[in-house]
């Protein structure tokens, strides 16, 4: 295929318009990024979003990988000189890597099998004999006698007859058509099974100890699971299909005449070419689908979920304490200013074995006094509940003295931070140990900021991250980062290298010289210094700007996310409504264009520009340099402890979103475990995800429905009464 057939493809599945993908295309052809390209190029590619260009870019990667292979059959083909103009066709034509394969199996140089070794003895003959079923009368065995050939290895007319069937096997197993209808067949009515493989197999299995469900409609998490029990040993996992209904579909194909003294024969290879040959070979290749599309799905589920944590609204203009809970090493505390700078730090010994409960809570009072302390981050880790009960005990002795408020944080990732290298650059001076709760205090102070120095895979909002394919895993969640660090914007004069990493157009080593250039010139006053920059070119230069905020420079575009080549229209837009003062009047320019009624496309045209380009401006200038993630409702602060105890069935409660999954989500109401709200429970409505109703780190109303204190399981639901309001 033609290139522009390759575009006319993915519009057709993506329907999109054919310029669109035409664009997008030629645009990452020619590097540039894709929240750049969301961004910036919106003229060319008709406002895609990031998600549709990414969508694009894996498709036309798949459709080129998919012609360089078509390439290499077709010459592998031809170079045997079996190559006809009808495969050479239907090879050009097909869209689907595992229909070309299909297609090539029959010519694939292989290993020595049943099938060549009997073609060496001479018997492809005898296999086309019994194919043509022409013959009605006489003895099998009389026919294939004639084929008896010592010296070749075919001492008897059985032997003859074997070799024979094992060549037409071969034949039925590597057509094309009866594969296609075979697998369609086993996905449609197949059922996947499983069974306890060993005696002393984990209990976490139990439910899959005898298990069935159908193939079309087991969901993704729980293939997952199965493969992990398969994988640890615990479990055996078969495919059941209804072999008759098969076998019909290669005898429709290959029996052609019944009254062939052959068509017992035929029956019989006909079941062993689908026994030997044909299931195993399409039920590896179903599992292997079905397990890379549940590989995909919880990559998706773990990269929507990440996305919602790193998109958190910053607590700003708080000095915030993190306490890092222990019991035999003891709580580590650390104080970070309103700009996340340490400031202060120790150890405490509230727990056994020490007992030091009134000293801790004391030096903690102290600390608090001393650097005025807003908020308390408390870690949900080991010692997590005792350390929230000191802290809430301490913040109702001094309440009247001043407001101090906590909130319990997930801590997933903060020893994996404490060890690493950002870590050690950061705080040379510091143990590991003290690094962690600096790390627990920044990400309730910024999310974002901190969250990125820290391997995705380690922050615990997904399911199965661990099990699947680790590669995509890693794209999928770099995407992710790199999406919300360039939709948030970053500031140039403050942000870590393992931030600007992240910007668009900026690699690690540059991101690490934008840090060492700051640190020499104390700090950035306007975008285009970032070219003195060594590795930062043109074309970086062009990819980041955009991205990149300088508060207080030369210039006050530089705060917002208009990007520097269209600052020359903004300028003319600016000086036509005689605006002065972005920061006072372009809010006002927005209304007067929209009480005067002025055409916005013309408006664009008289300016030079494409509208959304100028609809992105407009926008920018309303609220010059603003953070979209504040617009979001913050976490929730408290004061005293709810204790599992206290539940009871009907309770309503405000809770904090940890988790999504396939079946639920898990939900943080203020008490050690985390409840569960199934899926069931979501909503009055059917729902097909719990992706519909919430994300994580959404605030939401709960009503607790069981408590299980032996298992310390936590039931919840958000069903609503007639009123719109979570029933009671």
């Amino acid at each position: 295929m033609n290139t522009e057939q390759l575009y006319q493809i993915i519009a057709e599945e993506l329907d999109l318009k054919l310029i669109q993908v035409r664009n997008t295309v030629e645009l990452l052809d020619e590097d540039n990024t894709i929240p750049f390209i969301a961004r910036y190029r919106k003229e060319r590619t008709g406002s895609l979003d990031e998600n549709q260009i990414r969508e694009i870019a894996e498709r036309i990667r798949y459709l080129r990988a998919l012609e360089d292979r078509k390439k290499t059959v077709l010459k592998s083909i031809a170079d045997q000189g079996k190559l006809t103009e009808e495969l050479r066709l239907e090879i050009e034509s097909t869209t689907k890597l595992q229909e070309l394969e299909d297609l090539y199996l029959p010519y694939k140089p292989k290993k020595r099998t049943r099938a060549t070794v009997a073609r060496e003895k001479g018997l492809e003959a005898l296999a086309q004999i019994i194919l043509a079923q022409e013959i009605i009368d006489g003895n099998v065995e009389n026919i294939a006698a004639v084929y008896i050939d010592p010296a070749k290895g075919v001492d008897s007319a059985a032997a003859a007859l074997g070799g024979a069937c094992d060549i037409l096997a071969e034949i039925f197993s590597e057509n094309a058509e009866i594969r296609k209808h075979i697998r369609l067949y086993t996905m449609n009515h197949g059922i996947i099974r499983s069974e306890k493989k060993d005696t002393d197999a984990d209990t976490v299995y139990a439910l899959y100890f005898d298990y069935r469900e159908t193939l079309r409609k087991i969901p993704p998490h729980r293939i997952l699971a199965m493969n992990r029990g398969e994988k640890e040993g615990a479990l055996r996992i078969v495919i059941d299909v209804e072999d008759e209904d098969i076998y019909k579909i290669i005898e429709d194909v290959y029996i052609t005449n019944p009254r062939s003294v052959f068509t017992d024969l035929l029956h019989a290879t006909i079941r062993d070419a689908y026994n030997r040959l044909i299931a195993p070979a399409i039920q590896r290749e179903i599992r292997s689908n079905m397990t890379e599309q549940a590989d995909k799905h919880a990559i998706e589920v773990f990269a929507v979920n990440l996305k919602k944590l790193l998109m958190q609204p910053p607590v700003l203009d708080k000095i915030i304490m993190g306490i890092d809970p222990g019991f035999r090493t003891g709580c580590k505390v650390a104080v970070i200013d309103k700009t996340g700078r340490y400031v202060d730090g120790t150890t405490i010994f509230p727990h056994p074995p020490q007992g030091e409960y009134f000293e801790a809570k004391s030096v903690v009072r102290n600390v608090l006094e001393m650097h005025q302390v807003d908020i308390i981050a408390i870690g949900n880790g080991t010692a997590s509940r005792e350390t929230e009960l000191m802290i809430a005990e301490l913040i109702r002795e001094i309440q009247e003295e001043r407001d101090v408020r906590y909130i319990i944080v997930n801590e997933a990732g903060a020893s994996v931070y404490s060890a690493s290298k950002i870590a050690q650059e950061e705080f040379p001076e510091l143990e590991a140990s003290m690094r962690g709760n600096i790390s627990i205090a920044r990400r309730l102070q910024d999310p974002l900021a901190e969250l990125v120095k820290i391997d995705p895979k380690s922050i615990g909002v997904g399911l199965y991250q661990h099990d699947v394919n680790q590669n995509k895993l890693a794209d999928a969640l770099f995407s992710v980062v790199e999406s919300c660090v360039n939709t948030v914007g970053i500031d140039l004069n403050t942000a870590s290298s393992s931030l600007l990493k992240y910007v668009s157009g900026i690699t690690a080593r540059t991101a690490k010289n934008i840090v060492d250039y700051r640190n020499r010139i104390g700090r950035f006053s306007n975008r285009h210094q970032l070219l003195e920059v060594e590795g930062v070119g043109r074309n970086a230069f062009q990819q980041a700007a955009g991205f990149l905020r300088i508060r207080s420079g030369d210039n006050p575009l530089d705060t917002t996310s208009i990007h520097p080549e269209s600052y020359q229209v903004t300028e003319k837009l600016l000086k036509k409504f005689s605006v002065r003062d972005i920061y006072t009047g372009g809010k006002k320019l927005k209304e007067k264009i929209r009480d005067d009624k002025i055409n916005l496309a013309q408006l664009a045209g008289d300016l030079g520009c494409g509208l959304p380009t100028l609809e992105d401006i407009l926008l920018d200038l309303e609220r010059p340099g603003r953070d979209p993630r504040q617009e979001l409702p913050g976490p929730i602060f408290r004061t005293d402890v709810l204790k599992l105890e206290d539940l009871q069935p009907g309770m309503l409660l405000k809770g904090t979103v940890r988790n999504v999954v396939d079946f639920g989500i898990f939900v943080d109401i203020g008490v050690k475990q985390d409840g569960l709200i199934h899926i069931s429970e979501l909503a009055n409505r059917f729902i097909r995800s719990p992706h519909e109703v919430a994300g994580v780190g959404d605030v939401i109303d709960v009503r607790v429905m069981r408590v299980d204190l032996d298992r310390q399981r936590i039931a919840l639901s958000m069903k609503l009464d007639k009123g719109g309001k979570v029933s009671k």
